[in-house]
């Protein structure tokens, strides 16, 4: 799978942006918690290159300030690992730790 770079709050405003199109998803990844990276491996797993969503990882140890502002605008609390579905710029699902999951109707619009 082909993850898109969530680096700045320009990038995620260009994700947000990118919702009006088609379903994005934000993963928000600790590169030091082993959940995380069991729940990174497990989305990868179970992704569906056929699926019109983007994906998007955030390094959320590098990149606080942009996790941070995703619980902001989104009105989330904040987890490691956590998934965020957003559409038309709104928020459709979001899920934390053993629950995330690539196979979701709001990822893969079924």
């Amino acid at each position: 799978m082909m993850w898109k770079p969530l680096q700045s709050l320009e990038d995620l405003d260009a994700a947000i942006a990118a919702s009006h199109d088609h379903p994005v998803v934000l993963f928000k990844h600790s590169t030091r918690c082993s959940v995380s990276a069991m729940a990174k491996r497990n989305f990868e797993a179970q992704w569906d290159p056929t699926q019109q969503a983007e994906a998007y990882l955030l390094d959320l140890i590098t990149y606080r300030s942009v996790s941070n502002a995703i619980a902001e605008r989104f009105d989330v609390k904040h987890e490691s690992p956590q998934m965020l579905v957003i559409s038309d710029a709104r928020l459709q699902f979001h899920e934390s730790h053993g629950f995330i999951s690539a196979i979701h109707p709001s990822i893969s619009g079924a």
